[in-house]
């Protein structure tokens, strides 16, 4: 059996001033389930087992990726994964959203009892008796951000979840969150092309000791460097109904692309290794306070993914990225307009 002393280790990062010690990229895994069209699950399981086996301690899903399905393939991955790659993992859970048979999202549940009623099911389909890392998706306008926080401590204080995060919360509500537990980090989207946490929320986050979490790296492959302008998605995939996938944004934003390209073809490294260590490089210098997770669904991307931590960006680099790829230069929202109005981190 593998020793824990023989396991490969990444540089690690700590979330928040509360949280837990994790490496310095995480994996998430809703792409395995659910938003990106048909996975394959063997494959999946290989890619979380490589993603332990290099290091990465940290595992993102949500109990509504495929309802469900993502949380069943993470235990099944964790229960077939050498014992000291297991001990080593951590589970970041998002929690809320409401869903329909047909896949549908209908709101969000952040009542005390409702958050109780989710970390139960996902216990029992993570096949574990805590949760490391547990936050409501998206605040429910309908019930204080005080009241949902509190039943998470309260479930700290049971042993059932060891640290509060949060998700796509605004200034305020991260303040009034952290006045009631310690919160560990907040799950936010952040990217060459997302900048939008850099005004008010990343300085909050920063102030009150918060990590924070880095999703959507890539922009769901959009500044991958693989995503082609001819590409057909499959039905279901997300990025059908996503504004910066659509018509003359599409070709604007892959002229961004393109601009970061021949930058990273400079330096001998690949579009995605650039635009990941870019964000691994927006990390406050004294505590290194940003984890980027990597939504890698096969073996070969989380290779490439995990590559990023060794790219150097110095200040030359970084200089020429921003000319590159200055903020606010993508087209389109990063989300259809149904969807940012449940964002509180853009209002």
């Amino acid at each position: 059996m593998t020793s824990a002393r023989s396991l490969p280790s990444l540089p690690t990062r700590r979330l928040g001033a509360t949280g837990p010690q994790v490496s310095a990229l995480g994996l998430g895994c809703m792409g395995m389930s659910a938003l990106y069209g048909e996975s394959d699950r063997a494959e999946s399981i290989a890619t979380i087992h490589a993603a332990l086996d290099a290091g990465v301690t940290l595992l993102d899903t949500g109990d509504f990726y495929g309802m469900g399905h993502n949380e069943l393939l993470i235990s099944e991955a964790l229960r077939t994964a050498p014992a000291a790659a297991r001990e080593q993992a951590l589970t970041s859970v998002k929690f809320g959203a409401l869903r329909t048979v047909e896949g549908g999202f209908t709101g969000y549940d952040g009542r005390p009892a409702a958050v109780k009623n989710f970390a139960a099911y996902s216990l029992q389909r993570l096949g574990t008796d805590h949760i490391d890392i547990y936050r409501i998706a998206r605040v429910d306008p309908d019930v204080p951000i005080e009241e949902t926080v509190g039943a998470i401590a309260e479930l700290v204080e049971a042993g059932h979840v060891r640290h509060i995060g949060l998700s796509e919360v605004g200034a305020d509500t991260l303040r009034r969150a952290a006045a009631v537990a310690p919160i560990s980090d907040l799950q936010i989207e952040y990217s060459l092309i997302s900048r939008g946490i850099e005004e008010k929320i990343l300085p909050t986050a920063r102030e009150l000791g918060i990590g924070i979490t880095a999703y959507g790296v890539l922009s769901r492959g959009l500044i991958s460097g693989h995503f082609t302008r001819d590409r057909e998605l499959a039905p279901g995939d997300f990025r059908g109904m996503s504004p910066r996938f659509q018509g003359d944004n599409l070709d604007r934003n892959l002229d961004l692309v393109d601009q970061l390209r021949a930058l990273a073809e400079a330096k001998g490294v690949t579009v995605a290794q650039t635009a990941i260590a870019w964000v691994l490089a927006q990390a406050d210098r004294q505590g290194a306070d940003i984890v980027p997770l990597v939504g890698a669904r096969r073996r070969d991307r989380l290779t490439e993914a995990l590559g990023a931590l060794d790219v150097t960006l110095d200040d030359a680099d970084l200089a020429a990225i921003e000319r590159a790829v200055p903020a606010g230069a993508a087209a389109g929202e990063r989300y259809p307009a149904a969807q940012m109005a449940h964002l509180d981190s853009e209002h």
